[in-house]
Protein backbone atom coordinates (compact mmCIF):
# COMPACT_ATOMS: atom_id res chain seq x y z
CA UNK A 1 0.00 0.00 0.00
CA UNK A 2 1.39 3.38 -0.93
CA UNK A 3 1.99 6.12 1.64
CA UNK A 4 -0.85 8.19 0.23
CA UNK A 5 -3.33 5.35 0.67
CA UNK A 6 -2.12 4.66 4.22
CA UNK A 7 -2.56 8.33 5.16
CA UNK A 8 -6.00 8.32 3.57
CA UNK A 9 -6.99 5.25 5.64
CA UNK A 10 -5.73 6.87 8.85
CA UNK A 11 -7.74 9.97 8.06
CA UNK A 12 -10.90 7.90 7.54
CA UNK A 13 -10.30 6.00 10.80
CA UNK A 14 -9.79 9.28 12.67
CA UNK A 15 -13.01 10.67 11.27
CA UNK A 16 -14.90 7.52 12.22
CA UNK A 17 -13.50 7.75 15.75
CA UNK A 18 -14.55 11.38 16.05
CA UNK A 19 -18.05 10.53 14.78
CA UNK A 20 -18.42 7.74 17.35
CA UNK A 21 -17.04 9.96 20.11
CA UNK A 22 -19.40 12.79 19.16
CA UNK A 23 -22.36 10.43 19.15
CA UNK A 24 -21.42 9.13 22.56
CA UNK A 25 -21.00 12.60 24.00
CA UNK A 26 -24.25 13.70 22.41
CA UNK A 27 -26.10 10.86 24.16
CA UNK A 28 -24.82 11.77 27.63
CA UNK A 29 -27.00 14.84 28.12
CA UNK A 30 -29.91 12.90 26.65
CA UNK A 31 -29.61 10.28 29.41
CA UNK A 32 -29.51 12.99 32.05
CA UNK A 33 -32.52 14.67 30.44
CA UNK A 34 -34.45 11.39 30.46
CA UNK A 35 -33.61 10.87 34.13
CA UNK A 36 -34.66 14.40 34.96
CA UNK A 37 -37.86 13.92 32.96
CA UNK A 38 -38.65 10.78 34.95
CA UNK A 39 -38.38 12.74 38.18
CA UNK A 40 -40.28 15.66 36.70
CA UNK A 41 -43.14 13.36 35.72
CA UNK A 42 -43.89 12.71 39.36
CA UNK A 43 -47.20 14.43 39.92
CA UNK A 44 -47.96 17.21 42.32
CA UNK A 45 -50.59 15.87 44.72
CA UNK A 46 -53.41 17.91 46.26
CA UNK A 47 -55.96 16.51 48.69
CA UNK A 48 -58.97 18.79 49.15
CA UNK A 49 -61.07 17.63 52.08
CA UNK A 50 -64.42 19.14 52.99
CA UNK A 51 -65.84 18.58 56.47
CA UNK A 52 -69.22 16.86 56.97
CA UNK A 53 -70.17 17.29 53.31
CA UNK A 54 -73.27 15.36 52.25
CA UNK A 55 -73.05 12.76 49.48
CA UNK A 56 -75.80 14.53 47.51
CA UNK A 57 -74.62 18.10 48.14
CA UNK A 58 -72.39 18.50 45.09
CA UNK A 59 -73.46 18.87 41.49
CA UNK A 60 -71.36 15.94 40.31
CA UNK A 61 -73.44 13.68 42.57
CA UNK A 62 -76.71 15.07 41.33
CA UNK A 63 -77.41 18.14 43.46
CA UNK A 64 -79.64 20.72 41.83
CA UNK A 65 -80.23 22.71 45.01
CA UNK A 66 -76.57 23.50 45.81
CA UNK A 67 -74.45 24.71 42.90
CA UNK A 68 -70.81 23.62 42.78
CA UNK A 69 -69.63 24.57 39.26
CA UNK A 70 -65.89 24.45 39.98
CA UNK A 71 -66.00 21.02 41.59
CA UNK A 72 -68.28 19.76 38.83
CA UNK A 73 -65.82 20.82 36.12
CA UNK A 74 -62.99 18.98 37.83
CA UNK A 75 -65.11 15.87 38.31
CA UNK A 76 -66.26 15.95 34.68
CA UNK A 77 -62.68 16.28 33.48
CA UNK A 78 -61.51 13.48 35.75
CA UNK A 79 -62.83 10.36 37.46
CA UNK A 80 -65.79 10.22 39.82
CA UNK A 81 -65.82 7.50 42.48
CA UNK A 82 -69.33 6.30 43.26
CA UNK A 83 -68.07 4.00 46.05
CA UNK A 84 -65.45 6.17 47.72
CA UNK A 85 -65.08 5.41 51.43
CA UNK A 86 -63.31 6.88 54.43
CA UNK A 87 -62.18 4.63 57.29
CA UNK A 88 -64.40 6.07 60.03
CA UNK A 89 -67.64 8.10 60.19
CA UNK A 90 -66.10 10.80 62.44
CA UNK A 91 -63.63 13.60 61.71
CA UNK A 92 -60.55 12.74 63.79
CA UNK A 93 -60.30 8.99 63.20
CA UNK A 94 -61.02 9.49 59.50
CA UNK A 95 -58.11 11.94 59.20
CA UNK A 96 -55.83 9.68 61.22
CA UNK A 97 -56.51 6.89 58.73
CA UNK A 98 -55.77 9.16 55.78
CA UNK A 99 -52.45 10.29 57.23
CA UNK A 100 -51.24 6.87 58.46
CA UNK A 101 -52.78 4.42 56.01
CA UNK A 102 -54.06 2.48 59.05
CA UNK A 103 -57.49 1.73 60.38
CA UNK A 104 -57.75 4.12 63.36
CA UNK A 105 -58.86 1.24 65.60
CA UNK A 106 -55.47 -0.44 65.14
CA UNK A 107 -53.51 2.54 66.48
CA UNK A 108 -55.72 3.59 69.38
CA UNK A 109 -57.36 6.56 67.62
CA UNK A 110 -60.89 5.21 67.21
CA UNK A 111 -62.38 8.26 68.97
CA UNK A 112 -62.14 11.96 68.18
CA UNK A 113 -59.48 13.78 70.14
CA UNK A 114 -61.33 15.65 72.89
CA UNK A 115 -61.74 19.41 72.62
CA UNK A 116 -58.80 19.86 74.99
CA UNK A 117 -56.19 17.14 74.67
CA UNK A 118 -54.73 18.34 77.98
CA UNK A 119 -57.35 16.16 79.66
CA UNK A 120 -55.62 13.14 78.15
CA UNK A 121 -51.98 13.96 78.70
CA UNK A 122 -51.72 16.04 75.55
CA UNK A 123 -52.63 13.19 73.21
CA UNK A 124 -52.24 12.90 69.48
CA UNK A 125 -51.72 10.32 66.77
CA UNK A 126 -48.77 8.20 67.82
CA UNK A 127 -45.44 9.40 66.45
CA UNK A 128 -44.47 5.80 65.74
CA UNK A 129 -46.65 6.16 62.63
CA UNK A 130 -44.97 7.89 59.69
CA UNK A 131 -47.52 10.23 58.13
CA UNK A 132 -48.07 10.28 54.37
CA UNK A 133 -46.72 13.84 54.43
CA UNK A 134 -43.41 12.75 55.94
CA UNK A 135 -43.08 9.95 53.44
CA UNK A 136 -43.57 12.40 50.57
CA UNK A 137 -41.28 14.99 52.15
CA UNK A 138 -38.55 12.35 52.39
CA UNK A 139 -39.07 11.72 48.67
CA UNK A 140 -38.31 15.36 47.90
CA UNK A 141 -41.83 16.80 47.85
CA UNK A 142 -42.48 20.31 49.13
CA UNK A 143 -45.32 19.81 51.60
CA UNK A 144 -48.06 22.02 53.01
CA UNK A 145 -51.14 21.63 55.22
CA UNK A 146 -53.83 24.30 55.28
CA UNK A 147 -56.95 24.31 57.44
CA UNK A 148 -58.16 21.80 60.01
CA UNK A 149 -55.69 19.45 61.75
CA UNK A 150 -57.42 17.58 64.62
CA UNK A 151 -54.54 15.10 65.05
CA UNK A 152 -52.84 16.57 68.13
CA UNK A 153 -52.31 20.13 69.34
CA UNK A 154 -49.01 19.97 71.26
CA UNK A 155 -45.56 20.37 69.67
CA UNK A 156 -44.66 16.75 68.95
CA UNK A 157 -47.95 16.23 67.10
CA UNK A 158 -47.86 19.56 65.29
CA UNK A 159 -48.12 19.48 61.47
CA UNK A 160 -44.64 20.99 61.14
CA UNK A 161 -43.33 17.96 63.05
CA UNK A 162 -45.30 15.42 61.00
CA UNK A 163 -43.87 16.12 57.57
CA UNK A 164 -45.47 19.45 56.62
CA UNK A 165 -43.00 22.21 55.88
CA UNK A 166 -45.82 24.76 55.73
CA UNK A 167 -48.87 24.89 57.98
CA UNK A 168 -51.60 27.51 58.10
CA UNK A 169 -54.78 26.82 60.00
CA UNK A 170 -56.02 25.56 63.35
CA UNK A 171 -55.16 22.52 65.43
CA UNK A 172 -58.54 21.58 66.93
CA UNK A 173 -61.62 19.89 65.58
CA UNK A 174 -63.42 23.00 64.39
CA UNK A 175 -63.39 26.78 64.22
CA UNK A 176 -65.61 29.83 63.94
CA UNK A 177 -65.58 31.49 60.53
CA UNK A 178 -65.70 35.27 61.03
CA UNK A 179 -62.51 36.79 62.53
CA UNK A 180 -64.37 39.83 63.84
CA UNK A 181 -66.23 37.40 66.10
CA UNK A 182 -63.72 34.75 67.11
CA UNK A 183 -60.87 37.16 67.83
CA UNK A 184 -63.12 39.11 70.23
CA UNK A 185 -64.32 35.92 71.95
CA UNK A 186 -60.76 34.72 72.40
CA UNK A 187 -59.58 38.05 73.82
CA UNK A 188 -62.41 38.12 76.36
CA UNK A 189 -61.81 34.53 77.50
CA UNK A 190 -58.08 35.10 77.81
CA UNK A 191 -58.51 38.39 79.71
CA UNK A 192 -60.86 36.72 82.17
CA UNK A 193 -58.18 34.20 83.06
CA UNK A 194 -60.33 31.35 81.81
CA UNK A 195 -58.27 28.16 81.97
CA UNK A 196 -60.03 26.33 79.16
CA UNK A 197 -60.48 28.27 75.93
CA UNK A 198 -62.70 26.64 73.35
CA UNK A 199 -60.85 25.44 70.24
CA UNK A 200 -63.24 27.20 67.90
CA UNK A 201 -62.08 30.68 68.91
CA UNK A 202 -58.35 30.10 69.32
CA UNK A 203 -56.07 32.07 66.98
CA UNK A 204 -55.05 30.61 63.65
CA UNK A 205 -51.43 29.52 63.30
CA UNK A 206 -48.78 29.84 60.64
CA UNK A 207 -45.86 27.49 61.29
CA UNK A 208 -46.38 27.56 65.08
CA UNK A 209 -46.78 31.34 65.15
CA UNK A 210 -50.05 33.05 65.98
CA UNK A 211 -51.81 34.81 63.10
CA UNK A 212 -52.52 38.10 64.82
CA UNK A 213 -54.65 39.89 62.22
CA UNK A 214 -56.96 37.56 60.26
CA UNK A 215 -59.35 39.59 58.14
CA UNK A 216 -61.27 37.17 55.93
CA UNK A 217 -64.10 34.71 56.22
CA UNK A 218 -62.22 31.55 57.14
CA UNK A 219 -63.01 29.49 54.03
CA UNK A 220 -61.83 32.33 51.80
CA UNK A 221 -58.71 32.78 53.91
CA UNK A 222 -57.80 29.10 53.61
CA UNK A 223 -58.35 29.27 49.85
CA UNK A 224 -56.07 32.29 49.57
CA UNK A 225 -53.32 30.54 51.52
CA UNK A 226 -53.67 27.49 49.28
CA UNK A 227 -53.13 29.73 46.24
CA UNK A 228 -50.08 31.26 47.92
CA UNK A 229 -48.69 27.79 48.56
CA UNK A 230 -49.12 26.75 44.92
CA UNK A 231 -47.46 29.94 43.71
CA UNK A 232 -44.45 29.32 45.95
CA UNK A 233 -44.28 25.57 45.35
CA UNK A 234 -44.46 25.92 41.57
CA UNK A 235 -41.20 27.88 41.57
CA UNK A 236 -39.34 24.96 43.11
CA UNK A 237 -37.71 22.16 41.14
CA UNK A 238 -39.38 19.39 43.09
CA UNK A 239 -43.07 18.45 43.06
CA UNK A 240 -45.40 19.45 45.90
CA UNK A 241 -48.01 17.90 48.19
CA UNK A 242 -50.83 20.06 49.53
CA UNK A 243 -53.40 18.95 52.09
CA UNK A 244 -56.19 21.53 51.98
CA UNK A 245 -58.59 20.65 54.80
CA UNK A 246 -61.55 23.02 54.82
CA UNK A 247 -63.66 23.03 57.96
CA UNK A 248 -66.77 23.91 55.93
CA UNK A 249 -69.56 22.98 56.01
CA UNK A 250 -68.93 21.73 59.59
CA UNK A 251 -70.70 23.62 62.37
CA UNK A 252 -71.01 26.34 63.43
CA UNK A 253 -73.21 27.13 60.44
CA UNK A 254 -71.85 30.56 59.47
CA UNK A 255 -71.90 31.98 55.95
CA UNK A 256 -71.33 35.29 54.18
CA UNK A 257 -74.46 37.33 53.45
CA UNK A 258 -73.76 37.48 49.73
CA UNK A 259 -73.41 33.72 49.59
CA UNK A 260 -76.62 33.27 51.56
CA UNK A 261 -78.48 35.43 49.05
CA UNK A 262 -77.57 33.00 46.27
CA UNK A 263 -79.64 30.34 48.02
CA UNK A 264 -82.65 32.41 49.01
CA UNK A 265 -84.85 29.75 47.37
CA UNK A 266 -83.99 27.39 50.26
CA UNK A 267 -86.47 28.09 53.04
CA UNK A 268 -84.83 26.19 55.89
CA UNK A 269 -82.22 28.50 57.42
CA UNK A 270 -79.76 25.76 58.41
CA UNK A 271 -79.95 24.23 54.95
CA UNK A 272 -79.56 27.66 53.32
CA UNK A 273 -76.50 28.50 55.45
CA UNK A 274 -75.01 25.08 54.81
CA UNK A 275 -75.48 25.53 51.05
CA UNK A 276 -73.72 28.90 51.16
CA UNK A 277 -70.81 27.34 53.05
CA UNK A 278 -70.47 24.61 50.42
CA UNK A 279 -70.53 27.25 47.71
CA UNK A 280 -67.66 29.11 49.41
CA UNK A 281 -65.60 25.92 49.28
CA UNK A 282 -66.40 25.57 45.59
CA UNK A 283 -65.34 29.15 44.95
CA UNK A 284 -62.04 28.53 46.72
CA UNK A 285 -61.38 25.40 44.68
CA UNK A 286 -61.91 27.45 41.55
CA UNK A 287 -59.26 29.94 42.62
CA UNK A 288 -56.87 27.11 43.44
CA UNK A 289 -57.34 25.67 39.94
CA UNK A 290 -56.71 29.10 38.42
CA UNK A 291 -53.37 29.25 40.24
CA UNK A 292 -52.43 25.78 38.97
CA UNK A 293 -53.22 26.88 35.43
CA UNK A 294 -51.32 30.14 35.81
CA UNK A 295 -48.25 28.22 36.98
CA UNK A 296 -48.65 25.69 34.15
CA UNK A 297 -48.83 22.71 36.52
CA UNK A 298 -52.49 21.69 36.36
CA UNK A 299 -52.01 18.83 33.90
CA UNK A 300 -49.37 17.17 36.06
CA UNK A 301 -51.26 17.59 39.32
CA UNK A 302 -53.41 14.90 40.88
CA UNK A 303 -56.31 16.62 42.66
CA UNK A 304 -58.29 14.45 45.05
CA UNK A 305 -61.54 15.81 46.43
CA UNK A 306 -63.59 14.19 49.19
CA UNK A 307 -65.36 14.68 52.50
CA UNK A 308 -63.95 13.42 55.80
CA UNK A 309 -67.19 11.56 56.56
CA UNK A 310 -70.89 11.70 55.72
CA UNK A 311 -72.97 14.81 56.07
CA UNK A 312 -74.66 15.67 59.36
CA UNK A 313 -78.38 15.40 58.66
CA UNK A 314 -79.41 17.60 61.59
CA UNK A 315 -77.19 20.44 60.33
CA UNK A 316 -78.29 20.92 56.76
CA UNK A 317 -76.71 17.98 54.91
CA UNK A 318 -78.29 15.59 52.42
CA UNK A 319 -76.80 12.12 51.86
CA UNK A 320 -79.43 10.82 49.41
CA UNK A 321 -79.73 8.02 48.37
CA UNK A 322 -77.54 6.75 51.20
CA UNK A 323 -78.92 5.73 54.57
CA UNK A 324 -78.26 7.86 57.68
CA UNK A 325 -75.26 10.20 58.04
CA UNK A 326 -72.21 11.26 60.03
CA UNK A 327 -71.39 8.81 62.81
CA UNK A 328 -73.21 5.86 61.25
CA UNK A 329 -71.85 2.60 59.86
CA UNK A 330 -74.64 2.73 57.30
CA UNK A 331 -73.44 4.02 53.92
CA UNK A 332 -74.33 7.63 54.69
CA UNK A 333 -71.79 7.74 57.50
CA UNK A 334 -68.63 6.96 55.56
CA UNK A 335 -69.36 6.74 51.83
CA UNK A 336 -68.46 10.19 50.58
CA UNK A 337 -68.37 12.35 47.44
CA UNK A 338 -64.98 11.76 45.81
CA UNK A 339 -63.13 12.35 42.54
CA UNK A 340 -59.62 12.31 41.03
CA UNK A 341 -58.52 14.94 38.51
CA UNK A 342 -55.21 14.27 36.73
CA UNK A 343 -55.24 15.23 33.03
CA UNK A 344 -51.90 13.55 32.25
CA UNK A 345 -53.18 10.15 33.34
CA UNK A 346 -56.97 10.08 33.81
CA UNK A 347 -59.48 10.42 30.98
CA UNK A 348 -62.34 12.85 31.27
CA UNK A 349 -65.82 11.66 32.20
CA UNK A 350 -64.50 8.50 33.85
CA UNK A 351 -66.60 6.77 36.49
CA UNK A 352 -65.20 4.22 38.95
CA UNK A 353 -67.87 2.06 40.55
CA UNK A 354 -65.70 -0.28 42.61
CA UNK A 355 -64.86 0.35 46.29
CA UNK A 356 -61.88 2.55 47.03
CA UNK A 357 -60.90 3.82 50.48
CA UNK A 358 -58.70 6.58 51.84
CA UNK A 359 -56.52 3.80 53.27
CA UNK A 360 -55.42 3.25 49.66
CA UNK A 361 -54.08 6.78 49.30
CA UNK A 362 -50.83 6.15 51.20
CA UNK A 363 -49.50 3.25 49.06
CA UNK A 364 -50.96 4.68 45.85
CA UNK A 365 -49.40 8.11 46.29
CA UNK A 366 -46.11 6.48 47.29
CA UNK A 367 -46.04 4.64 43.96
CA UNK A 368 -46.90 7.75 41.94
CA UNK A 369 -44.30 9.80 43.82
CA UNK A 370 -41.67 7.06 43.57
CA UNK A 371 -41.38 7.41 47.34
CA UNK A 372 -39.97 4.83 49.72
CA UNK A 373 -42.39 3.45 52.28
CA UNK A 374 -40.64 2.82 55.63
CA UNK A 375 -39.71 -0.85 56.00
CA UNK A 376 -41.61 -1.23 59.27
CA UNK A 377 -44.72 0.59 58.01
CA UNK A 378 -47.92 -1.41 58.22
CA UNK A 379 -50.56 -0.39 55.68
CA UNK A 380 -54.20 -1.44 55.59
CA UNK A 381 -54.84 -0.26 52.04
CA UNK A 382 -53.27 -1.07 48.70
CA UNK A 383 -51.83 0.63 45.63
CA UNK A 384 -54.92 0.89 43.45
CA UNK A 385 -53.53 3.07 40.66
CA UNK A 386 -53.36 0.47 37.89
CA UNK A 387 -56.86 -0.73 38.74
CA UNK A 388 -58.16 2.84 38.72
CA UNK A 389 -56.66 3.56 35.30
CA UNK A 390 -57.94 0.25 33.92
CA UNK A 391 -61.37 0.64 35.57
CA UNK A 392 -60.96 -2.72 37.31
CA UNK A 393 -61.93 -3.85 40.81
CA UNK A 394 -58.81 -3.35 42.97
CA UNK A 395 -60.06 -5.52 45.84
CA UNK A 396 -62.13 -8.38 44.47
CA UNK A 397 -63.28 -10.48 47.44
CA UNK A 398 -61.39 -8.21 49.88
CA UNK A 399 -63.15 -6.42 52.70
CA UNK A 400 -63.71 -2.78 53.60
CA UNK A 401 -64.54 -2.36 57.31
CA UNK A 402 -66.00 0.42 59.38
CA UNK A 403 -66.70 0.51 63.11
CA UNK A 404 -68.14 3.05 65.51
CA UNK A 405 -68.29 2.57 69.31
CA UNK A 406 -71.41 3.86 71.03
CA UNK A 407 -72.55 3.94 74.68
CA UNK A 408 -71.81 0.36 75.65
CA UNK A 409 -72.11 -1.30 72.25
CA UNK A 410 -70.54 -1.21 68.79
CA UNK A 411 -71.86 -0.64 65.26
CA UNK A 412 -70.10 -2.32 62.33
CA UNK A 413 -70.23 -2.24 58.53
CA UNK A 414 -68.49 -4.63 56.13
CA UNK A 415 -68.36 -4.42 52.35
CA UNK A 416 -67.20 -7.20 50.03
CA UNK A 417 -67.78 -6.77 46.30
CA UNK A 418 -71.52 -6.06 45.89
CA UNK A 419 -72.37 -7.11 49.44
CA UNK A 420 -72.75 -4.95 52.55
CA UNK A 421 -73.23 -6.46 56.02
CA UNK A 422 -74.51 -4.02 58.63
CA UNK A 423 -75.08 -3.99 62.37
CA UNK A 424 -76.41 -0.83 64.00
CA UNK A 425 -78.11 0.13 67.25
CA UNK A 426 -77.97 -3.40 68.66
CA UNK A 427 -80.22 -4.72 65.91
CA UNK A 428 -79.59 -8.05 64.19
CA UNK A 429 -77.06 -8.22 61.38
CA UNK A 430 -78.49 -7.41 57.95
CA UNK A 431 -77.20 -7.98 54.43
CA UNK A 432 -77.69 -5.81 51.35
CA UNK A 433 -76.72 -5.93 47.68
CA UNK A 434 -75.21 -2.47 47.84
CA UNK A 435 -74.78 -2.14 44.06
CA UNK A 436 -78.54 -2.42 43.59
CA UNK A 437 -79.62 -1.03 46.95
CA UNK A 438 -77.49 1.96 47.97
CA UNK A 439 -80.12 2.97 50.50
CA UNK A 440 -79.83 -0.33 52.40
CA UNK A 441 -83.56 -0.93 52.31
CA UNK A 442 -83.88 -4.61 51.38
CA UNK A 443 -82.40 -7.11 53.83
CA UNK A 444 -81.20 -10.24 52.01
CA UNK A 445 -79.76 -12.07 55.01
CA UNK A 446 -82.26 -14.93 54.90
CA UNK A 447 -81.58 -15.60 51.22
CA UNK A 448 -77.79 -15.35 51.56
CA UNK A 449 -77.02 -16.43 55.12
CA UNK A 450 -73.74 -18.06 54.07
CA UNK A 451 -72.46 -14.80 52.64
CA UNK A 452 -73.48 -12.93 55.78
CA UNK A 453 -71.78 -15.44 58.08
CA UNK A 454 -68.54 -15.16 56.11
CA UNK A 455 -68.54 -11.37 56.35
CA UNK A 456 -69.37 -11.25 60.06
CA UNK A 457 -66.60 -13.75 60.75
CA UNK A 458 -64.14 -11.59 58.79
CA UNK A 459 -65.15 -8.53 60.82
CA UNK A 460 -64.67 -10.41 64.07
CA UNK A 461 -61.19 -11.49 62.96
CA UNK A 462 -60.38 -7.89 62.05
CA UNK A 463 -61.53 -6.69 65.48
CA UNK A 464 -58.81 -8.80 67.10
CA UNK A 465 -56.17 -6.53 65.51
CA UNK A 466 -57.45 -3.48 67.40
CA UNK A 467 -55.64 -1.54 70.11
CA UNK A 468 -57.07 -0.06 73.28
CA UNK A 469 -58.26 3.54 72.76
CA UNK A 470 -55.67 6.12 73.79
CA UNK A 471 -58.45 8.62 74.62
CA UNK A 472 -62.24 8.86 74.70
CA UNK A 473 -64.65 11.49 73.49
CA UNK A 474 -66.74 12.14 75.46
CA UNK A 475 -64.80 11.08 78.53
CA UNK A 476 -67.86 9.27 79.94
CA UNK A 477 -67.39 6.56 77.31
CA UNK A 478 -64.32 5.39 79.21
CA UNK A 479 -66.65 4.18 81.95
CA UNK A 480 -68.77 2.16 79.52
CA UNK A 481 -65.61 0.81 77.91
CA UNK A 482 -64.45 -0.69 81.20
CA UNK A 483 -67.69 -1.62 82.91
CA UNK A 484 -69.30 -3.18 79.84
CA UNK A 485 -66.05 -4.76 78.62
CA UNK A 486 -66.50 -3.25 75.19
CA UNK A 487 -63.05 -4.38 74.05
CA UNK A 488 -64.38 -7.95 74.13
CA UNK A 489 -67.17 -6.89 71.74
CA UNK A 490 -69.60 -9.04 73.70
CA UNK A 491 -72.57 -9.65 71.39
CA UNK A 492 -71.32 -7.53 68.48
CA UNK A 493 -70.51 -10.50 66.26
CA UNK A 494 -73.27 -12.79 67.46
CA UNK A 495 -75.35 -13.68 64.43
CA UNK A 496 -78.99 -13.88 65.49
CA UNK A 497 -81.03 -15.72 62.92
CA UNK A 498 -84.59 -14.50 62.54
Amino acid sequence: MCLKNREHSKLIMSLLFLIVLFAACKDLPKVETEQAATVEKRPNIIIIMADDLGYADVGFNGSTEITTPELDKLAANGMKFTSGYVAHPFCGPSRAALMTGRYPHTIGSQFNLPASSEAYGSSGITISETFISKMLQNAGYYTGAIGKWHLGDVPKYHPNNRGFQEFYGFLGGGHDYFPEDYTVKFAKQKASGQKFIFDYVKPLEHNKNVVSNPTEYLTDELSRKAVDFVNTASEKKNPFFLYLAYNAPHVPLQAKKEDMQMFSHIKDKDRRTYAAMVYAVDRGVGKLVESLKANNVLDNTLIVFLSDNGGKLTKGANNYPLKEGKGSTAEGGYRVPMFFHYPNEIESNSIFNYPITTLDFYPTFAALAKAEIPEDKILDGKNVWQSVVALENPRKDDYVFVMRHREGYTDVGVRQNQWKALKTKQQTWRLFNIDRDMGEEHDLSEQHMGQLKTMVKAAEKWSKTHSEPLWFDPESLSVDWEEKEMAKFNKTFKLDVK
